[in-house]
């Protein structure tokens, strides 16, 4: 990558889009080309063929998705295949169209199936039947990988698809309604504390900062109690949803963004292809290897937040994947490996919270 190339990072103001912003710039990273939504909506074809067309970006990071966790991956199963298919394919397109160098498109490991061997390899992918509560958001990402490997193996086009494990990190999304595990959890544990504490202005100054469902911190009290509760959150407990016994994966989201940075810089197409065989499977794993159970994991948080109260899992509701572990073997190869383990970056994303 060329430092003066026109770079668009679709997603910039994201959890992962805004920390490879951040890594870019450190980098000394200077032309960027971005757009928040309502300047350009991704899902619109004609206006991204338009923006492509008008800006001519050399390299492009496709870090735009709709995301959610269990809840909102199993009842908003339409809307998550159906514009990210839309996101990705118009972004994936109109680059090709108007000669990106290289782009990066950021998938999920969701694509892995329910039962695949642990730690998951790149060639588990389409080996047997995908966990049934985000099998539409993955099958969207497995469709993105294989645009990009099919571009590049019927246009010459260099285009690299990269399977973040679980992320976590500075603006993460803390919408009880939409969030994943574990910011939804430390929010959770954090509001809790400050009801054990009898400390209604924080919950208050909370909840104005991201209301519940509208309910904000100008509401009475018995209406904050009714919504926290409605979420599993009281003075002495945390609902949890599942049994606690899923292990999950987790990466600091800057460290993502380097490791997407360096592939950037450092890796090629023609780097993830075998001699002599089918091209497939050619996207990389980006993770730690290492995982932790739910209920360890909301232990942990407990612990950073100083909260004393107790965890109820609700096991009416579903686990989800039992296990989800990734193989950074080849990430490792080409040259990159995490630093900061969840048990350091918990601490890093509750400071975070707390200054934000």
């Amino acid at each position: 990558m060329r430092l003066d190339g026109k770079i668009f990072i679709a997603g910039h103001n994201g959890l992962v889009g805004s920390a490879i912003l951040k890594n870019l710039k450190s980098k000394n990273y200077n032309n960027f080309v971005l757009r928040i939504h309502r300047e350009l909506d991704l899902s619109n074809q004609q206006a991204v063929f338009d923006f492509f067309a008008k800006e001519k970006p050399d390299y492009v990071m496709l870090a735009a998705a709709k995301v959610g966790g269990i809840a909102a991956n199993n009842t908003l199963r339409g809307q998550f295949i159906y514009e990210n298919l839309q996101i990705q394919n118009n972004v994936i397109h109109a680059a090709w169209m108007n000669g990106v160098k290289k782009l990066l498109f950021l998938g999920s490991t969701c694509i892995y199936p329910r039962e695949t061997p642990q730690p998951m390899p790149e060639n588990c992918l389409l080996t047997s039947p995908l966990e049934y509560t985000n099998e539409p958001y993955a099958i969207a990402k497995i469709a993105g990988i294989k645009l990009c490997e099919s571009y590049n193996l019927q246009y010459g086009t260099n285009y690299i698809a990269v399977m973040p494990t679980n992320l976590y990190g500075p603006n993460d999304n803390f919408d009880l309604e939409k969030s994943h595990v574990l910011p939804a959890l430390l929010r959770k544990v954090h509001l809790a504390k400050r009801l054990m504490d009898n400390d209604l202005d924080a919950v208050q100054k909370d909840l104005n900062r991201l209301p519940i469902e509208g309910v904000d911190g100008n509401a009475g009290e018995n209406a904050i109690t009714a919504i926290l509760e409605k979420y599993g959150v009281k003075k002495n407990s945390v609902e949890i949803w599942g049994t606690g016994k899923p292990l999950r994966e987790f990466l600091w989201s800057e460290e993502m963004a380097d490791a997407c940075i360096f592939i950037m810089e450092n890796v090629d197409f023609k780097d993830l292809t075998p001699q002599g065989k089918e091209i497939r499977n050619t996207h990389v794993n980006i993770g730690t290897g290492k995982d932790i159970s739910i209920r360890n994991l909301a232990d942990l948080i407990a612990k950073t937040v100083g909260y004393q109260g107790e965890f109820v899992f609700n096991a009416d509701k579903p686990d989800g994947t039992m296990r989800k572990l990734t193989d950074p073997t080849t990430l490792h190869r080409l040259g990159w490996k995490h630093k900061i383990d969840v048990e350091e970056g918990v601490g890093k994303l509750y400071a975070w919270y707390l200054g934000s």
